[in-house]
């Protein structure tokens, strides 16, 4: 087995030694090893060092999708992703999203008969509505089958599942009738 080079080793600690998140809009810089350790995770960052607590986590082993953010446009369980993984990524919290966004309203907005209630007691709520403005930032009209698909990682512990899938609909609708008056 070689030996690593000395010229590669620093190479990489010199790589490691700034990490760069843009975090809803904003580059943020982090002192690998002061500020963010190997092992930390993308949540713990986010909620606990930097005060986005929009961003739930609930299981903390990425089965219920609470702590859903949105890297590169993709829906991202930010429990089971390490900061340091985040670096030179653009991350989007519930926090970053505006407050008359399409998908916002929708689901604060959604209390139909026969379909319930969007959120109750909330806690899944921000996970739910960031995988719905990631799945209609790449596809504005989905079927409800990949809305369920796309949802599928999601647990609702008060069992709000019709409500939020009328939700992710209405924002669908939503969207389509902004992009109708543009």
């Amino acid at each position: 087995m070689s030996k690593p080079s000395k010229g590669k080793k620093e190479t990489v600690a010199t790589q490691l030694s700034a990490i760069k998140i843009k975090i809803n809009g904003c580059w943020h810089t982090f002192e690998h090893e002061r500020d963010i350790k190997p092992t930390m995770t993308l949540s713990y960052l986010l909620r606990e060092k930097l005060g986005y607590t929009g961003l739930k986590v609930s299981c903390d082993e990425g089965a219920c999708g609470a702590c859903t953010v949105i890297m590169d446009g993709k829906a991202i369980l930010s429990c089971m992703t390490l900061a340091v993984a985040a670096n030179g990524h653009e991350i989007t919290t519930i926090e970053g999203l505006q407050k008359d966004d399409p998908v916002v309203e929708a689901f604060a907005e959604q209390s139909e008969p026969g379909y319930g209630t969007a959120l109750q007691c909330g806690i899944c709520t921000p996970g739910f509505v960031m995988s719905t403005k990631a799945l209609l930032n790449e596809n504005p009209i989905p079927t409800m089958t990949e809305i369920k698909e796309a949802l599928s990682g999601h647990i609702c512990r008060c069992g709000c599942y019709a409500g939020i899938a009328q939700a992710v609909t209405h924002a669908s609708e939503k969207i389509a009738k902004k992009g109708e008056k543009s």
